[in-house]
C-alpha cells in the first residue's frame, strides 16, 4: 500500500468517492461495521498497477470514509548504523463501541543529507502497513500466493 504523488504521467486516477465532512456521522458505528468495511475489497481504480498497492493519499481517505474519526500517530523514528531509518505508526479506530488500535513499521535508506525525505518514505509505508493489519488492502500482499 505505499505509493507516492509519483509523476511521469502514469499515476493512480483521482477517484469520485467523497469524504464525509459532517460532524454528526463522526463516531457513529460500532468498530464491527468499520472493520467489515475495511476488510472489502479495495477499488481497482486507486491500486497502483506498477507496485500492486494503495497510495497512501487513497488509504487516509478511505479511513475518513469508513472510520470517521480515526487518527494515526507516529510512535518512534530510530536511524540504524547501516543507513536506514525506521518509523513505528499508529492508526487508531475510533467506534462507538471502543477504540483499537495496530502498529505497524516500515524502513527507508537514508541518502546523503535527506532525512526528511527517508522519514516520510518510512512513516509512509508503516501507514499503509498497519492500515492493512485492519485489513485494509491485505490480500494486496498476498496476491501472489491466490489460485
Amino acid at each position: 500500500m505505499e505509493g507516492g504523488g509519483g509523476g511521469g504521467g502514469k499515476g493512480v486516477p483521482t477517484t469520485n468517492y467523497v469524504v464525509p465532512l459532517d460532524k454528526a456521522t463522526g463516531m457513529t458505528r460500532p468498530l464491527v461495521e468499520i472493520l467489515r468495511d475495511l476488510n472489502k475489497r479495495v477499488p481497482d481504480k486507486i491500486i497502483d498497477p506498477e507496485t500492486n498497492t494503495v497510495p497512501w493519499y487513497h488509504a487516509n481517505r478511505m479511513l475518513s470514509f469508513y472510520a470517521p474519526g480515526w487518527c494515526g500517530e507516529v510512535r518512534d523514528v530510530t536511524y540504524s548504523d547501516n543507513g536506514t531509518v525506521t518509523v513505528v505508526y499508529r492508526v487508531i479506530l475510533r467506534g462507538t463501541d471502543g477504540e483499537a488500535y495496530r502498529e505497524a513499521t516500515g524502513t527507508a535508506p537514508v541518502h546523503e543529507g535527506r532525512n526528511d525525505d527517508a522519514v516520510a518514505a518510512a512513516e509512509e509505508a508503516a501507514f499503509c502497513k498497519a492500515c492493512a493489519r485492519f485489513g485494509f488492502g491485505l490480500y494486496l500482499y498476498h496476491q501472489d500466493e491466490i489460485p
